[in-house]
């Protein structure tokens, strides 16, 4: 089951829950409450290494593709988050086959 989709049924089912929240519904309450929370957590974590690959992979394929694609920039340019878009633009642009391979990575 996709993540979002799991993460909107565990409120809707912590909302219900709630509305009548007696002897053993208190319990399952709790549950989904502490639930909740962790798939919040593992969602929020799954993000940032989502993130952090991107920026790995962008960087390696600026140092790999730098004359073909990026001959005009800085060599030792810092490349952030905010760059991903352009880098992947001028792969595309002008990396050929490889470039494209590159963006696909990225974009994963």
């Amino acid at each position: 089951m996709d993540q979002e989709v799991r993460f909107a049924a565990c409120v809707w089912r912590s909302v219900q829950v709630r509305k009548g929240c007696n002897g053993d519904e208190t319990i399952a309450c709790l549950h989904l409450e502490k639930r909740l929370a962790c798939d919040t957590v593992s969602l929020m974590e799954q993000t940032q290494e989502v993130r952090h690959r991107r920026l790995e992979v962008a960087r390696r394929a600026f140092r790999e593709f730098y004359a073909q694609c990026f001959w005009s920039y800085r060599e030792d340019a810092e490349i952030t988050e905010a760059d991903i878009p352009w880098i992947i633009r001028e792969l595309r642009h002008y990396g050929g086959a490889k470039g494209y391979q590159a963006v696909a990575e990225i974009c994963r």
